[in-house]
């Protein structure tokens, strides 16, 4: 079975009218997308769950709650942490433009978050506060998961704090943040479990969440997308940069998306999807942006090779 990595030195299969098209496509900039965000408001408190609470006794079998419960609490403890491990990259604004739209994602991101531990505590009906919720949570992630995001993602913002205009550490920020956790990690799961969840109609409530985080995620990724872009026609040193980076965090994104106690890490099913379809979805996601900022991903496997 393709890991990314594999499909990523497979190489870009996109055609060159294709990528004459995405080198010139419009992405919307920081002050776009921060008037985009002021049309797209929602309450992670306002979301029914009345439903969802009834249905997750009556109509989730054993095997499904197991299932769903490494997504959840990979959601809610990831949520937590992008959002406490931000502000580097928003001391490191450019324009104010740029300042408007980070602090709305860093707002997002708390909103996720509290979505995620109310359907904790209402639905899977989780006693104590909201870090001990975490801490529950953390049972069910794995090992990798716990590298990323408590460690890469952590010392990624220490630069960031140390040196707010060091461009380097902001790069390797966004590739870690952007292009890694939400555009290839997040927003493959959030694909797959809204999938899950329509094809099941059950839990509306649930839906509705991960439909209105996925809306803020693709506002992030555009963000992630244009910045990379930027700098990426600025300097081939930055395009390298962002090569390497990406081939550097390949492995442990991989190593994120399998569930633990699985016996083969490339041959294994979640909620009835093969892991050959969340890694050709998130392979696919990854290189269509990586195309738009101008970094193929066959250039990225050149850097690793």
């Amino acid at each position: 079975m393709a890991t990314l990595l594999e499909l990523t030195s497979q190489g870009d299969v996109g055609t060159m009218s294709d990528e004459s098209k995405l080198a010139n496509f419009k992405l919307m900039d920081p002050q776009q997308l921060y008037e985009l965000w002021e049309r797209q408001p929602w309450s992670a408190h306002a979301i029914d769950l009345e439903g969802d609470k009834r249905e997750w006794e009556t109509s989730v079998t054993e095997l499904e709650k197991e299932q769903l419960a490494y997504n959840l609490s990979a959601f809610f403890i990831g949520e937590e942490r992008v959002a406490t491990q931000f502000s580097g990259l928003v001391r490191s604004y450019e324009s104010q433009g740029e300042e408007a739209f980070l602090t709305t994602q860093q707002v997002d991101e708390v909103r996720h978050a509290q979505f995620f531990n109310r359907f904790y505590a209402e639905v899977l009906q989780r006693d104590g506060s909201f870090e001990e919720r975490l801490v529950q949570a953390r049972e069910d992630v794995n090992e990798a998961f716990i590298q990323l995001f408590d460690v890469e993602l952590v010392n990624a913002q220490e630069n960031l704090l140390q040196n707010p205009g060091d461009i380097e550490a902001k790069v390797d920020f966004v590739v870690m943040y952007h292009m890694v956790i939400e555009g290839t990690l997040a927003l493959t799961g959030q694909h797959f479990m809204q999938e899950f969840l329509e094809s099941k109609g059950f839990m509306k409530g649930l839906l509705e969440g991960y439909q209105r985080i996925s809306q803020d995620e693709h506002r992030h990724v555009a963000y992630g997308t244009w910045f990379l872009k930027e700098k990426a026609g600025q300097d081939p040193a930055f395009k390298r940069r962002i090569s390497t980076k990406l081939m550097e965090l390949m492995p442990l994104a991989q190593g994120v998306l399998v569930p633990p106690g699985v016996d083969d890490p490339y041959d294994y099913e979640l909620l009835g999807y093969h892991s050959s379809e969340t890694n050709q979805f998130a392979f696919n996601a990854l290189s269509r942006r990586l195309k738009v900022i101008g970094v193929p991903l066959g250039d990225a496997a050149d850097v690793a090779a």
